[in-house]
């Protein structure tokens, strides 16, 4: 057994990336365990609307458009190991991507061609045939094919039971309260009951890493963004396309049920809802389709998304501190990215060649 395996590893924070990140180090032979402020997936991981793609992604940095292909590419087989391990559906299902935002084409082409992608441009007598049912668009729309969804809160069901299974523990209502370092490397992390030794940390506390990290010292730009959406019951049916106009969305669920997403706000760390946010969601999400008219408000909520200064999450060791690790800062985009930013984590973990080159990433 290597050292890196002899080593015992805390993740801080239950959330997806905690979860996928502390599945990658148990598959290394990591002794691995969680330690979650609350109970584990229920913030960002939960509350999101689980798009397998970045919201028009050529808005964001190339080390993102590296994360979410390779998580692209790898989520089918993911979703696959993960029902037959623990025998619920995450619902992985390639709806495709629709956005009628004519004026994003050419931007949308290069970007691309630059990277290899399926893109088509629909005429309107195209879209009707995509989706019948969306608003009349303005000009051409933007079809993304392979672009997929996960039903989030299934999924994070699979990785729990997974986590279970293979014997990583998950303990939740425990707050750690910061890193223990002495002399440059990591010992531990101290809780309201006490320190918890550990030679390997993992910081993947979602928008409460910067919290965390500054209890100590140090400085890292992840602030939380509060996100409302609201979910519409309809008919199976009513709805196949991922549908995306001017950032705000709609998501099929097999079931019926459609999610209408959603809202930017800088509002710290409260994350109430509001009625002038529903009102907002409603009103686009009836703009998008005209047909939700007809169907009520099933629920409203609100999550709080780590914001990170580009939108690339912060992966990798602490120049500094020997043992502190940190996967965090991925904004809206923490389900796409979250298997190959786990998988990432891991080999610099380890000590294995990357998945892909880790510098965009760093935290220095």
């Amino acid at each position: 057994m290597t050292e890196v395996a002899k080593a015992r590893c805390v993740v801080v924070g239950g959330g997806l990336i905690g979860m996928l990140t502390a599945r990658e180090l148990r598959a290394a032979g990591v002794d691995v365990r969680i330690m979650d402020r609350q109970a584990a997936g229920q913030e960002a991981s939960w509350a999101g609307g689980g798009i397998l793609s970045p919201l028009y992604p050529w808005r964001f940095p190339d080390p993102v458009t590296d994360l979410a292909s390779w998580g692209q590419e790898y989520y089918p087989t993911l979703s696959d190991e993960l029902a037959a391990e623990t025998g619920i559906d995450p619902e992985w299902t390639q709806s495709g991507l629709l956005i009628l935002d004519a004026e994003e084409r050419d931007a949308a082409r290069a970007w691309a061609q630059r990277h290899g992608l399926r893109l088509e441009l629909l005429d309107r007598a195209e879209i009707r045939r995509c989706e019948s049912a969306v608003m009349d668009p303005e000009g051409a729309a933007i079809w993304l094919p392979d672009v997929a969804q996960i039903r989030n809160p299934r999924f994070l069901k699979c990785l729990r039971r997974s986590l279970e299974l293979r014997g990583v523990p998950v303990e939740e209502h425990v707050e750690v309260r910061a890193v223990a370092v002495e002399d440059g490397r990591v010992v531990g992390v101290d809780t309201r009951e006490g320190r918890v030794p550990a030679d390997r940390v993992v910081v993947a506390g979602g928008a409460w890493t910067g919290q965390l990290l500054a209890s100590m010292g140090l400085e890292l730009p992840v602030h939380p963004v509060r996100g409302q959406m609201i979910l519409f019951h309809t008919r199976p049916g009513l709805l196949h396309r991922i549908v995306l106009y001017q950032d705000h969305y709609l998501i099929p669920r097999r079931d019926g049920r459609i999610l209408a997403g959603s809202t930017l706000e800088h509002t710290g760390y409260d994350k109430s809802t509001t009625e002038g946010a529903r009102k907002l969601l409603y009103t686009r999400a009836v703009q998008l389709l005209p047909d939700l008219a007809d169907y009520g408000v099933e629920r409203h909520w609100a999550g709080l998304r780590p914001g990170s200064p580009t939108g690339v999450p912060f992966i990798g060791e602490h120049p500094t501190i020997q043992g502190l690790f940190v996967n965090a800062g991925h904004f809206r985009n923490g389900v796409v990215l979250g298997p190959a930013s786990a998988r990432l984590l891991r080999d610099l973990f380890i000590g294995h060649t990357p998945i892909i080159d880790a510098t965009a990433y760093s935290l220095s």
